[in-house]
């Protein structure tokens, strides 16, 4: 008898923790993209909305690395946009350097709203290397997703308001 509590117990628990994560993605634009990004990672399970916005933070951060290193890459493959390169490479590195430890910092402290600044600037900055390319730029994809994930984490940062 103990076992069969023990079983239900931990299945009310991941029911809980699922419906968390749920609840709290449906009041975000892209459902799919929160559950599948705080599903990946471990802590999401236990967090609470400010766990969740500080595990999406860190998905910023991993991607803002990507792209760092996508644009690495691109200085030897793409000479010629070198101009934009630097641009991006430094809007980047202001997103790996302010914006992610600007919103960490906030969120952890219990501050909010400048959790959400932090946030903003990274799509902003993302945003504002994409039109350095005047046309076909090599890093749409990856600015799209940082533009998604920032809407995300920016909706989930306004719940703690």
């Amino acid at each position: 008898m103990k076992k069969v509590m023990m079983v239900v117990m931990m299945v009310m628990v991941m029911v809980s923790e699922a419906s968390m994560i749920e609840q709290t993605c449906k009041e975000t634009p892209d459902f799919n993209l929160c559950v599948s990004l705080l599903d990946s990672d471990p802590r999401g399970s236990s967090a609470d909305t400010s766990g969740l916005a500080l595990i999406l933070i860190d998905k910023i951060k991993g991607l803002a690395t990507k792209t760092l290193k996508e644009i690495n890459g691109l200085y030897k493959k793409r000479p010629e946009l070198r101009r934009a390169l630097d641009e991006c490479s430094r809007r980047y590195k202001t997103i790996l350097n302010a914006d992610v430890p600007e919103a960490t910092e906030a969120i952890s402290k219990g501050v909010p709203k400048f959790g959400e600044d932090g946030v903003i600037d990274a799509g902003v900055e993302a945003a504002v290397c994409e039109g350095e390319f005047k046309g076909k730029s090599p890093l749409t994809s990856l600015t799209k997703s940082m533009q998604k994930i920032t809407n995300v984490t920016r909706a989930i940062v306004r719940m703690l308001l």
